[in-house]
């Protein structure tokens, strides 16, 4: 339960803020995206190029690096992992010769995950099916002003969540 029907939370009560109508109909609808637009993503990338739109992130993050190289840790945030899911996910995309462990020289109790030339290539071949995707299923649905306060919407929850820094500046 989200809503309470009757007058709301009198003043000094420990009950919860309650949602009003339209907070409510907000967060279904949020909610509802939440749990399927992983899906539809995984569809897609499973159809068009055999991996899954988690092992599509950790190879994208990769390549956005000028070196392709990341921190382990910070590559789960960016993948919005934990870091036992990206170990395993690293396990198999280095099994494939996608991406392979290095110790960081900098700090050697960190390690780098690195994305190799083939891993390159599986990242860039499935990009233009995946932009495609996420333009139907997500940007061709918006007016430029809602892009922007979808935007603004993800830093303020982000930020919130306490991770803001997963969020390009603008």
């Amino acid at each position: 339960m989200i809503v309470r029907r009757d007058a709301g939370t009198p003043a000094g009560s420990d009950e919860p803020g309650w949602l009003d109508q339209e907070e409510a109909h907000a967060w279904v609808a949020l909610a509802g995206v939440l749990v399927a637009l992983p899906a539809a993503l995984d569809a897609q990338l499973q159809r068009d190029a055999g991996i899954s739109h988690f092992e599509y992130q950790v190879l994208a993050m990769l390549s956005m690096e000028p070196d392709r190289t990341l921190r382990m840790t910070r590559l789960a945030a960016l993948a919005s992992g934990s870091l036992t899911r990206l170990s395993r996910v690293v396990d198999r995309l280095d099994k494939r010769g996608w991406v392979c462990r290095q110790p960081d020289p900098t700090d050697g109790r960190s390690t780098l995950a690195v994305l190799t030339d083939a891993g390159w290539e599986k990242v860039v071949d499935p990009a233009p099916g995946h932009v495609a995707e996420v333009r139907r299923l997500i940007f061709d649905q918006l007016t430029r002003g809602q892009v922007r306060q979808l935007h603004d919407i993800g830093k303020r929850v982000l930020r919130a969540m306490g991770t803001e820094g997963l969020v390009p500046p603008t």
